[in-house]
């Protein structure tokens, strides 16, 4: 039997671990940390697995974590974009999962993650978006640098948060060591672009899960407005507001975003678990 501190052990600190989606070779970062029904995490452009760790504690106790980590920055051709990211995704994810999961996505991520839940309802019961991009975002590429320098990186860096001190340590720095590469910096050009292009508005009626909309409220990337209309436009939509926050809630508020995300989540398990209930006695 497990002693009390692995126990601990197991809820506090990830387990890191690659898969390879098998059409394409591509090697997948994933973090998994938790106990209970499958929730998948899904970062924007420059996010890191890492970036989700600060929240993960509440919603641990209640879920399996899974963080899932493509290499955005290396995709090319036809698979540097929206449709790209989304077909790797779903390959990879048919090698983890059992079932319908729900799925936690920040601004790209998000995005995906609506994607999937319209396109494939079976992989999907639940969704939390948090700085979600697909209906308007102020994007990297406006004015993006072939070769970034590090003090145009630190401005864009620092326009994710409304305190860009509670920014994790060495953040633009590992930013603009991954820009260095002019491959890496077309391809957040060409994902920015795409994500654009691939205005959602008039498909959102077509998520048919639980939708948690998670925002700052002072984010200037995807302003308030746009949680407000994705609040109209998702049919089943909630709206948590986390004052004094920017565009990453689970950075620089994770606290709160934990304890937002752990409740619906833990609404979204007691709801399966009375109908699953419910079948065995009807």
């Amino acid at each position: 039997m497990p002693s009390a501190h692995q126990n601990d052990h197991h809820l506090t600190t990830p387990i890191t671990g690659v898969a390879r989606d098998r059409v394409t070779g591509v090697d997948i970062r994933i973090d998994r940390i938790g106990r209970g029904p499958t929730v998948i995490f899904l970062n924007g452009l420059l996010g890191l697995n890492e970036h989700w760790f600060g929240c993960l504690p509440p919603i641990a106790r209640v879920a399996e974590c899974l963080l899932v980590q493509p290499p955005l920055l290396e995709m090319k051709g036809k698979g540097c974009s929206v449709d790209g990211v989304v077909h790797l995704v779903v390959s990879v994810l048919d090698t983890l999962i059992d079932g319908p999961v729900i799925f936690v996505g920040n601004s790209l991520g998000g995005h995906i993650s609506l994607r999937i839940a319209m396109e494939h309802p079976d992989l999907v019961r639940g969704l939390v978006l948090t700085g979600s991009s697909g209906l308007f975002e102020r994007t990297f590429e406006r004015d993006v640098q072939h070769s970034p320098s590090r003090e145009w990186l630190q401005r864009k860096i620092d326009a994710l948060f409304h305190d860009p001190t509670r920014m994790l340590p060495g953040t633009v720095d590992m930013a603009y060591e991954e820009l260095s590469r002019r491959s890496a910096a077309r391809a957040l050009v060409k994902l920015g672009k795409s994500a654009k292009r691939d205005h959602l508005g008039e498909r959102l009626s077509e998520v048919r899960v639980p939708t948690q909309l998670i925002w700052g409220r002072q984010d200037i990337v995807t302003p308030p407005e746009v949680a407000d209309q994705f609040l109209d436009l998702i049919p089943d939509a909630r709206l948590a507001w986390i004052d004094n926050c920017g565009h990453a809630p689970q950075i620089e508020c994770a606290d709160q975003f934990g304890a937002i995300a752990a409740g619906f989540i833990n609404e979204l398990n007691a709801q399966a678990s009375q109908s699953e209930a419910d079948s065995e006695v009807a």
